[in-house]
C-alpha cells in the first residue's frame, strides 16, 4: 500500500478502536466526561493502615491534580522537599497494584511566582502506543519521558523561548495529546506577530518536540486575555472533525482543528478568564461554566450547554445558559454562582458542576434544569468522579465527600459519606485535597497534600469494562484536493550562519497529511514581519532562501547578529508560514545605535511592547523599560537574549534606575534562571537597598542579599557570571556592580553556591516597575524608569 494510503486507514482504525478500560490517561477518564464505568468501588475505606478497610496501599508522596493510569503503572507530578536548598517538582511512576516506586525525574523550580503548595497541578497526558509521558512543569518546561525509564527524550522552554506567563495560584493549563500531537493552551508574549499578550495554543510533534502548529483564536475573535486560567482541554469528533476544546484566558470556549490549529467555532461567556474544563456529549452538545462578570454584566457567574454541531458564522447554538433563565429551585430567581474553579462531570444525562462555594449542583443536561442541590464542603477546586452509580468530591480543607447514591432526586443525610485527613505528627497546616479522584481497574486513585492512596475491595476483580470511542471522523480520501498546506517546523529556532530547514505538507480539511501533487514546487519567501506593538515595521529576516520540491532551506545572515521573522511557502492559492528566530550565538554584543527608536531588538523574546529604544538628549539610544502599562506580565518582564540551552557565560550591562515619590524599580540580569537584581525596596531592618540572587521569587530556595543602597539617576555596571561545576552537581554564582566608566573592582559584590543548579538557561534583561501605569494629561510622571546600555555576553573564561 502506498505510505499515505496506509495512513490514512490507521487514522480511521485509531478513531474507531474501542478505548482501553485498563488505561486512564486523560484527567477526567477515557470518555473524559468525570466517569468512570468500574462497579463496586467502596464508599468506606481505612486512611491509616495499608490491607485494612478497603485500603490496599498507601504512599507519602502527595500531589494536587489526578494521576494517570497506563499499563499498569500509575504516574503523579508533585513538589518534594519542600523550604529545602533541593527543593524540586517531579514526576514519579508506580506500580499501580503496589504502589511500589519505580523511577522519578526531577525539575527545578525557577522565576515563578507560584508557591510551593501549587506545584503539581497540572496534569499529566501519555502517547500509549509510543510510551511516552508528557508534563508541563511549573517552571515552563514541556517535556516528554519514556514510560518506562523516565528518561527525558525531549524538552521545550516554554517561558524563555515563548515568553509564556504563569499567574496567581498556579494557573496553568495541562497538556492533552492526541493524534501524534502534544497541545496546550497558554498565555504569552513573545516576538513577531506574538510580541501582543494573547492567549494562544500551541501543538507539537510528540515524537520530536518539533513545533507543528500555533493558533490564536483570541485574536481572530478580537479578544484580549484577561489574566492566566487552567482549563484543561478534552479532545471530540463532532460533524465529522476532530477537534480540541478549552475554555480560554479571553472568556470564552474555543474548539479547533487538532491537527492545524484552525478555529472552528468560540463562544464567548465571560468578562474574565475561563478556568474550567469543558465536557462534551455523545451527540456534541459542549457544557462549560465559569465564576467572574459575566461578558454581558450580573450576576457573576454561569454554565452553558452549546449545540457544537450546528454552526452558524463560528459560533454555536446554544442550548442552555443559566445567566438566561429563572430557576423555581432557586426561588424564581437567576442561579448567580461562581462556577470558577472546579469542572463538571457528566454522567447518566445529568451535568454535576461544583461552585466555589462548596455546593454541589445538578442540572438536566438535556434542558439545563436544576434538579438539587447538595453542600459537600466550603471550597472545591478539583472536580466529581461519577463511579459505580457514587460520587467522590474533595472539599480544598482536608475532606472527601462520597454520595453513596445518585440520581435525579437529592440525596438523604444517609447517602454521604465523609472522609476528613489529618496531618502527620511534626507537619504543620491543613491537609489540603485539591485533587481529582480517578477510577480504574477496580481501584480508587487519588492524591492529598501528604499522600497517595489506592482504594478498592482486595478480593474484587477487575470487571469487564468499555468504554465508547470518539465518533468517526470524515472519510479520508488520499486522492482529495489540498485544503491547506502547513510548513514543519512552525517555529524554528537558529543563528546567523545556520541553516534552516523547512518543509511543506499537504493536509485535507481534517489536517490528515495528503500525497503532494505530482512535480509540486513551492515558491519560497521571507515576507515583512509583523509590526510591533508600537506601531513599527521591521525588515524582513535578513538571510538566503532556497527551495526544490517541497522542501526549502533558509541560511540566516550574520548582520544583524540577532534577529527574527517568517519564511512563507506557497503552492497555488495556498499559503503557510513558519516563524523563524535567530539568536546571536556568543560572544554578543548588540549595538543599538542601528535599532530604531521605537523598535525593540529582533529576535529577543518577550520583549516587544515591555522594553523599548528611545534616544536620549545626546542623542544616544538605551534601552528603556515600559513603564506606562501597569500590568503584571509587562510592569515585571525578563527579556530573553541567547536561546535556553545556553551555559556557562558571563553576562554584563550597564542600567539605571530612577525613583518617583520615593519609588525605586527593579533591575539586573538573567543568567541560567537566576536573577542578580538590584533591589528598590530596602531592607526594614537596616532602611538601605539590597544586591540580590534569587531563582524562585516565591521561595528562599535562593535568595541571597548583601546591602547595595544604590542611587537613583546613576548608571552602573552590572556583571553576573554562573559556572556550572563539570559534574553537574553545584554552579557558582557572581555578581559585582560599580558606577559606570569607574574600574572594575577586583571583588565580587556578591556570590553564592547553588548545590541544586540550574545548570542551563537563556541570558537576559530583568525589569520591574511597581508603580507602572500612564501618566495623567499634561501631568508629571507617575512610574520609576529603568534604562539600559553596553549588554554583553560572552563564554565564561576557562
Amino acid at each position: 500500500m502506498p505510505r499515505l494510503s496506509c495512513l490514512g486507514l490507521l487514522l480511521g482504525m485509531l478513531v474507531m478502536a474501542p478505548v482501553s478500560a485498563a488505561d486512564w490517561i486523560h484527567w477526567r477518564g477515557p470518555e473524559q466526561t468525570g466517569q468512570s464505568k468500574e462497579e463496586g468501588l467502596p464508599s468506606t475505606f481505612d486512611l491509616a493502615e495499608a490491607g485494612k478497610g478497603n485500603l490496599l496501599w498507601k504512599q507519602p508522596f502527595g500531589g494536587r491534580s489526578a494521576p494517570l493510569v497506563l499499563a499498569g503503572k500509575l504516574y503523579v507530578i508533585n513538589g518534594a522537599d519542600t523550604a529545602k536548598p533541593t527543593e524540586v517538582e517531579r514526576i514519579q511512576c508506580l506500580e499501580a497494584d503496589t504502589g511500589k516506586l519505580v523511577w522519578e525525574t526531577t525539575f527545578s523550580v525557577y522565576l515563578t511566582d507560584i508557591t510551593s503548595s501549587r506545584l503539581g497541578w497540572t496534569s499529566l497526558t501519555a502517547d500509549p502506543v509510543a510510551g511516552t509521558i508528557f508534563a508541563q512543569t511549573t517552571a515552563g518546561e514541556l517535556v516528554c519521558l519514556d514510560a518506562k525509564t523516565g528518561k527525558i527524550i525531549w524538552k521545550r522552554q516554554l517561558t524563555e523561548e515563548f515568553g509564556r506567563v504563569t499567574g496567581y495560584g498556579g494557573r496553568i493549563a495541562s497538556p492533552i495529546f492526541d493524534s501524534g500531537l502534544v497541545i496546550l493552551g497558554l498565555v504569552n508574549g513573545s516576538w513577531g506577530d506574538q510580541a501582543r499578550g494573547a492567549n494562544r495554543f500551541l501543538a507539537v510533534d510528540g515524537k520530536t518536540g518539533d513545533v507543528v502548529w500555533w493558533s490564536s483564536p483570541s485574536d481572530e475573535a478580537k479578544l484580549a486575555f484577561k489574566g492566566t486560567y487552567y482549563s484543561n482541554p478534552v479532545i471530540a469528533v463532532i460533524n465529522g472533525q476532530r477537534l480540541f476544546i478549552s475554555g480560554a484566558a479571553d472568556g470564552a470556549v474555543h474548539a479547533l482543528k487538532v491537527r492545524t490549529g484552525e478555529r472552528v467555532w468560540s463562544h464567548v461567556l465571560g468578562a474574565k478568564v475561563v478556568n474550567p474544563s469543558p465536557v462534551v456529549s455523545a451527540d456534541g452538545k459542549v457544557y462549560i461554566g465559569h465564576g467572574d462578570e459575566n461578558v454581558e454584566g450580573s450576576p457573576i457567574g454561569r454554565v452553558v450547554c452549546v449545540d457544537a454541531t450546528q454552526i452558524t458564522g463560528k459560533k454555536p447554538k446554544v442550548v442552555w445558559d443559566t445567566f438566561r433563565r429563572k430557576y423555581k429551585a432557586n426561588n424564581g430567581n437567576f442561579l448567580s454562582k461562581r462556577f470558577g474553579l472546579s469542572s463538571p462531570a457528566l454522567a447518566d444525562g445529568m451535568l454535576f458542576m461544583p461552585d466555589d462555594g462548596g455546593e454541589m449542583h445538578v442540572f438536566d443536561a438535556k434542558d439545563g434544569e436544576l434538579l438539587w442541590r447538595w453542600k459537600f464542603g466550603t471550597v472545591s477546586r478539583g472536580a466529581p468522579l461519577i463511579a459505580g452509580g457514587k460520587l467522590y468530591i474533595f472539599d480544598v480543607f482536608a475532606k472527601l465527600a462520597v454520595l453513596t447514591k445518585i440520581g435525579r432526586t437529592a440525596p438523604e443525610a444517609g447517602d454521604v459519606v465523609e472522609h476528613t485527613f489529618r496531618a502527620k505528627p511534626g507537619v504543620g497546616g491543613v491537609v489540603e485535597t485539591n485533587g481529582t479522584p480517578i477510577a480504574v481497574n477496580g481501584k480508587l486513585y487519588f492524591q492529598t497534600r501528604d499522600d497517595i492512596y489506592c482504594v478498592g475491595d482486595a478480593q474484587a476483580k477487575p470487571s469487564d469494562v468499555k468504554y465508547t470511542p470518539l465518533a468517526k471522523e470524515s472519510e479520508f480520501d488520499a486522492k482529495a484536493a489540498p485544503a491547506a498546506i502547513m510548513v514543519s517546523p512552525a517555529d524554528f529556532l537558529s543563528s546567523p550562519g545556520q541553516v534552516a530547514k523547512f518543509s511543506v505538507k499537504f493536509v485535507d480539511a481534517n489536517g490528515r497529511e495528503l500525497p503532494a501533487p505530482k512535480d509540486a514546487e513551492i515558491a519560497w519567501s521571507l515576507p515583512l514581519p509583523a509590526k510591533t506593538p508600537a506601531g513599527t515595521q521591521p525588515p524582513a529576516l535578513p538571510g538566503e532562501v532556497k527551495g526544490e520540491g517541497i522542501s526549502g532551506t533558509v541560511t540566516i545572515g550574520k548582520v544583524p547578529p540577532s534577529s527574527a521573522g517568517a519564511v512563507e511557502a506557497t503552492f497555488g492559492k495556498l499559503t503557510a508560514r513558519g516563524r523563524i528566530r535567530a539568536a546571536a550565538a556568543l560572544p554578543f554584543a548588540p549595538d543599538f545605535s542601528k535599532i530604531p527608536v521605537g523598535a525593540a531588538p529582533g529576535g529577543w523574546v518577550n520583549t516587544q511592547g515591555k522594553y523599548v529604544m528611545v534616544e536620549l538628549a545626546d542623542k544616544k539610544k538605551v534601552l528603556s523599560k515600559v513603564n506606562d502599562n501597569g500590568a503584571p506580565p509587562v510592569a515585571r518582564a525578563s527579556a530573553y537574549i541567547t536561546p535556553p540551552n545556553a551555559r556557562n557565560y558571563t553576562i554584563q550591562a550597564d542600567m539605571k534606575g530612577e525613583d518617583v515619590a520615593g519609588t525605586f524599580p527593579d533591575m539586573g540580569l538573567v543568567s541560567h534562571r537566576y536573577v542578580l537584581v538590584l533591589d528598590g525596596k530596602t531592607d526594614p531592618d537596616k532602611n538601605k537597598r539590597q544586591l540580590r540572587i534569587v531563582s524562585w521569587e516565591a521561595r528562599d530556595r535562593v535568595n541571597t542579599a548583601v546591602d547595595f543602597d544604590w542611587a537613583p539617576k546613576v548608571w552602573y555596571t552590572v556583571k553576573f557570571i554562573v559556572d556550572v561545576a563539570e559534574d553537574g552537581k553545584s554552579a557558582l554564582l557572581k555578581g559585582k556592580v560599580w558606577p559606570q566608566g569607574k574600574p572594575e573592582p577586583e571583588a565580587w559584590t556578591i556570590e553564592f553556591k547553588d548545590v541544586n543548579p540550574n545548570k542551563e538557561g537563556a541570558g537576559g534583561l530583568y525589569g520591574y516597575i511597581p508603580n507602572a501605569g500612564p501618566a495623567p494629561m499634561g501631568g508629571p510622571p507617575v512610574a520609576s524608569s529603568i534604562q539600559y546600555d553596553t549588554v554583553s555576553i560572552a563564554p565564561n573564561k576557562k
